[in-house]
């Protein structure tokens, strides 16, 4: 993996945590994002995959989406499970 292709990662999911984290709620700081967007782009790819749903548009933007996406249905599952764990306490 070369610098430039960890950079691309670094923003892509810096982008895609930031505005799920805007879009969902709550923070995790500028490393929380970037982790939350990156795994959110695991996420997101895997679900687009297994719905068969292609990737809208092509380029950067689309993978900003995607890991948008999945960011989001990570940050609503930490949200339940956050929830999960404090109620049963």
């Amino acid at each position: 993996m070369t610098i430039e292709t960890l950079v691309i990662w670094l923003v892509v999911g810096l982008i895609a945590g930031w505005l799920a984290s805007a879009v969902v709620g709550g923070g995790y700081g500028i490393v929380g994002d970037i982790v939350i967007g990156v795994v959110g782009a695991f996420i997101g790819g895997w679900l687009f995959r297994a719905l068969g749903v292609g990737a809208p548009g092509s380029g950067i933007v689309s993978t900003i989406i995607v890991a948008f996406v999945g960011a989001c249905v990570l940050l609503l599952l930490l949200r339940a499970l956050h929830r999960t764990r404090y109620r049963s306490t």
